[in-house]
């Protein structure tokens, strides 16, 4: 795992829109992550990759906030999907929530996206409400939490 530099920029989107074209193509419009500017989040170090052989495997969007981490987007490059490696992001999401010193690993996710919810929910995240997503209208928002122990 690294942190993003300002020239992984085209490789991050290319990344995130190749893994979820799947859910663009169900919604018919893509999702936020596909459309995110993620040069602020690269300056802000926001962006964490993980490479495997030389090529960039997947990637994940992690926000510091005073009593949490926000997981903004996972994204694992098609090639390397089916290698548990989104659950090594997930993973890595928890050292960074330790690290930092905060109680719970937060995330977002579409109410459409239901394998994701059930590998959420199979790694310890509990549902915490639904809203209406405020940038996509007729899209549902479930909010999702993860305590995170101290020991690492």
């Amino acid at each position: 795992m690294r942190l993003a530099r300002s020239e992984d920029l085209s490789a991050i989107v290319a990344l995130t829109t190749n893994a979820y074209a799947p859910y663009t193509a169900l919604f018919g419009a893509p999702p936020i992550p596909v459309t995110e500017d993620y040069a602020p989040r690269i300056e802000r170090g926001e962006i964490w990759l993980l490479e495997s052989g030389g090529e960039l495997a997947g990637l994940i969007v992690l926000e510091r906030h005073p009593d949490h981490a926000m997981i903004f987007s996972v994204a694992v490059a098609p090639a390397f999907q089916g290698r548990k490696l989104g659950i090594a992001l997930l993973n890595f999401a928890d050292e960074q929530a330790r690290s930092w010193g905060v109680p719970e690993v937060r995330l977002y996710t579409n109410s459409r996206m239901e394998r994701n919810i059930a590998l959420y929910s199979a790694y310890g995240y509990r549902e915490t409400g639904r809203r209406a997503n405020p940038y996509r209208p007729g899209w549902t928002v479930v909010d999702m939490a993860k305590p995170i122990d101290k020991a690492a």
